[in-house]
C-alpha cells in the first residue's frame, strides 16, 4: 500500500492521455469532501462538503474546503456532480460558486432541491442538471454514468467517469441495505456490469471499513421508536440532522400512530423536510404536522418536536434547550431521542448536551442505550462483497479518518486488489492514473478555510491559537506612559485581568518589576515603544509564571507623549 510523505513536493504536468484525481477534502477527516478529477485540461469536481468545528476551534461556523489550487483554473471546471444531499457533500458549494456562479451543478432530484434552496440564501442562481439512477452525461470530455446507491437521504447517488485514461467510479456515501424504506437498493448489477467493464480507479466510502460485519436494515429502528413512544408520559423531543428523510419518516410514522402531533424546530429542519415534503420523499399524513406556535394548546402526552443538534452543536436547538437559552423548556419527563450517530471528535459535546436534558429531568434515549440508529455507511462486510463485484484494478479509499482509509485498503487487498495498488492519500495528495496505474506523483495546498461569520478565510490557525489562550487562560492587560524622548515612565504601569483568575489587586507585587525594566531600558536608551512594550510583556509573563503557573495572554500598551 502507497502512502503519501510530508516532503512531497507539487505535481508534474499530468502526462498526455492521463487522469488526475486531487482530494481537497474527506480524507483524514469525517466531513468537507471535495475530490476533483482532471483529463485534457479540464477539471470535473465531485462534492463540495463542510466540515463542522471542534472543541479547539472557537468561533469557527464551518471548515471549508481549501480552493487555491483550483482557483486559477475557475473556467476549466465543466461541472460539480453532487452525490448526494448531506452538508459534508453540498454545504461547501455557495463558497465555490461565490466566486464563479455558473458552474453547473449535477445531481439527483433531491439533492439539487436541498442546494437550490441554500444557495437561495446567499443569493445565488445555479445552473443545474437533474440526473436519475442509470443516466450517462458528457460533461466535458467526461462521460458520467450515474447508479442508485442506498444512504441515510434519499436519492443518493454513485458516479461512473470515463475518459480515455480509464473508468474512474466514485461511490459517494452508501451502504447495502436489503430492506429499504423507499425500496430503493444500492444497484449492485449496475457495480457487476461496470466491474466486467473494468473498473480502473475506484474510489469508497471508508466511514465503517473498522466495523465487521452488515449494517443492520434502517427499518430496524420502527419497533424501538414504538417502544419509545409508548412508554413516553410527556413530550418526545427528537434529534436529527436535518437531512436525514428516512429517520425523520420513522418518526413521523411512529407519532402518526400513537396519536401525537409533530412540530419541526429550526430553520434548516423546517425547509428540508419542507422540501423532502413536496418532491415526494417523505409521507406526512394530513394534519400530522404542525407549527410550533400551536404546541402550547395540545397536552403535553401529543407533542412531537423534531430538532437539530443531534452532534452537540453550540448553537442548535437541542444545545439551547440543555442549556436553558430557548423558548421550549425541557421539563421533567420529557424525553429526548438523539437518532444519529456521533461523529468522531463531538463525543463531549454530545455527553455535555445530554448531561444537560438529565439534568432538568428528561429521559434520553440515544445509540449507548438503545438502538435507535443505523449508520448509513457500509461495514466491512458489504465491502469486502462490493470488491469482489466490483474487482477494481485500483483502489483509493475515501470519506474517513485515517484509521478507516487503511482498514478499507486492507480488506481491498484481501480480494485480490494488488497492495501496490491501494493508494492511501490524504487531503492535497495528487493521484495519477497513467497506463491503468494509479500513484501518488504530489501535494497541492489543502488546509482548512474557516467560516466566522461572514468572514472566509480570515481566521488563521494563529487566531485559533490565541482563542484558545483566551478561552483557557484569560488576558492581561498592560498600559504605560513614557516619555518620547527620555523613556521614562509618567504614568502608569496599569494592569488588568480577566478571565486569568488573578484579581487586580495582586498586581502591585510586579508593577516595581515593570518599572525597575522600563528605567533600565530608558538609561539603555531605549525609547522605541514596541521593543518597551516586549519588556512589559516579559516582565508580567515571568511574574504570573512563576507565581500562578499559567501563561495568559498578555497585552502590552505603551503611549509616548
Amino acid at each position: 500500500m502507497s502512502h503519501p510523505h510530508p516532503e512531497l513536493g507539487p505535481p508534474p504536468k499530468l502526462p498526455e492521455g492521463g487522469l488526475r484525481v486531487t482530494p481537497l477534502g474527506g480524507l483524514g477527516e469525517i466531513g468537507r469532501n471535495m475530490t476533483v478529477f482532471e483529463y485534457g485540461g479540464r477539471l470535473l469536481i465531485v462534492d463540495c462538503g463542510v466540515l463542522f468545528p471542534e472543541e479547539e476551534q472557537p468561533g469557527v461556523d464551518l471548515i471549508l474546503p481549501d480552493f487555491t489550487s483550483i482557483r486559477d483554473r475557475l473556467d476549466d471546471i465543466d461541472g460539480i456532480v453532487l452525490t448526494h444531499g448531506h452538508e459534508d457533500h453540498i454545504g461547501g458549494v455557495p463558497f465555490l460558486l461565490r466566486e464563479k456562479p455558473d458552474i453547473p451543478l449535477i445531481g439527483s432530484k433531491l439533492t439539487l432541491a436541498l442546494i437550490e434552496a441554500k444557495l437561495q440564501e446567499h443569493r445565488i442562481r445555479p445552473y443545474t442538471l437533474e440526473v436519475e439512477e442509470g443516466h450517462r452525461e458528457r460533461i466535458g470530455p467526461f462521460e458520467c454514468e450515474f447508479i442508485a446507491v442506498n444512504h441515510s437521504i434519499p436519492d443518493a447517488l454513485a458516479v461512473a467517469i470515463r475518459t480515455p485514461a480509464g473508468m474512474a467510479v466514485h461511490t459517494g456515501d452508501f451502504k447495502m441495505d436489503q430492506l429499504p424504506l423507499d425500496g430503493r437498493l444500492t444497484d449492485l448489477p449496475a457495480f457487476a456490469k461496470l466491474g466486467e467493464e473494468g473498473i480502473d480507479l475506484l474510489l469508497v466510502d471508508s466511514t465503517n471499513a473498522e466495523v465487521p460485519g452488515f449494517v443492520p436494515p434502517e427499518r430496524d429502528i420502527s419497533g424501538v421508536l414504538r417502544q419509545v413512544f409508548g412508554n413516553a408520559q410527556k413530550r418526545i423531543i427528537v434529534a436529527s440532522f436535518a437531512s436525514h428523510v428516512h429517520r425523520i419518516q420513522q418518526i413521523l410514522d411512529a407519532a402518526h400512530e400513537y396519536g401525537r402531533r409533530v412540530a419541526f424546530v429550526g430553520r434548516s429542519m423546517v425547509r428540508n423536510m419542507g422540501i423532502a415534503r413536496d418532491l415526494g420523499y417523505l409521507r406526512v399524513p394530513t394534519g400530522l404536522v404542525v407549527d410550533v406556535k400551536t404546541l402550547d394548546d395540545l397536552p403535553d402526552d401529543e407533542v412531537v418536536l423534531v430538532c437539530t443538534g443531534s452532534q452537540g452543536e453550540p448553537m442548535a436547538a437541542l444545545s439551547r434547550m440543555a442549556n436553558r437559552d430557548h423558548q421550549i423548556r425541557i421539563v421533567q419527563g420529557d424525553t429526548v431521542i438523539l437518532a444519529s450517530s456521533l461523529i468522531p471528535g463531538n463525543e463531549n459535546a454530545v455527553y455535555r448536551v445530554i448531561n444537560g436534558l438529565t439534568r432538568w429531568g428528561a429521559t434520553v434515549v440515544h445509540k449507548g442505550n438503545a438502538k435507535v440508529h443505523v449508520s448509513g455507511h457500509a461495514s466491512a462486510g458489504e465491502l469486502l462483497y462490493f470488491y469482489n463485484i466490483c474487482k477494481p484494478k485500483n483502489l483509493m479509499p475515501v470519506h474517513g479518518e485515517w484509521r478507516h482509509l487503511r482498514a478499507n485498503a486492507e480488506l481491498g487487498a484481501l480480494t485480490g486488489v494488488p497492495k501496490n495498488r491501494c493508494v492511501i492519500a490524504e487531503d492535497g495528495v495528487v493521484v495519477d492514473l497513467v497506463d491503468g496505474i494509479a500513484k501518488i506523483v504530489g501535494k497541492v495546498q489543502a488546509g482548512y478555510v474557516y467560516v466566522d461569520g461572514l468572514s472566509v478565510g480570515d481566521v488563521t490557525e494563529t487566531s485559533l491559537k490565541d482563542r484558545r489562550i483566551l478561552g483557557e487562560e484569560g488576558i492581561i492587560s498592560i498600559f504605560v506612559v513614557v516619555d518620547s524622548s527620555t523613556g521614562k515612565v509618567v504614568g502608569g504601569p496599569h494592569i488588568h485581568a480577566r478571565g486569568s483568575g488573578i484579581e487586580d489587586s495582586a498586581f502591585t507585587a510586579v508593577i516595581p518589576k515593570i518599572e525597575d525594566a522600563l528605567v533600565k531600558s530608558a538609561s539603555d536608551g531605549v525609547v522605541d515603544a514596541h521593543q518597551l512594550q516586549q519588556l512589559a510583556r516579559r516582565a508580567v509573563g515571568k511574574w504570573v509564571s512563576d507565581s500562578y503557573r499559567r501563561r495568559p495572554m498578555i497585552l502590552p500598551v505603551v503611549v509616548e507623549v
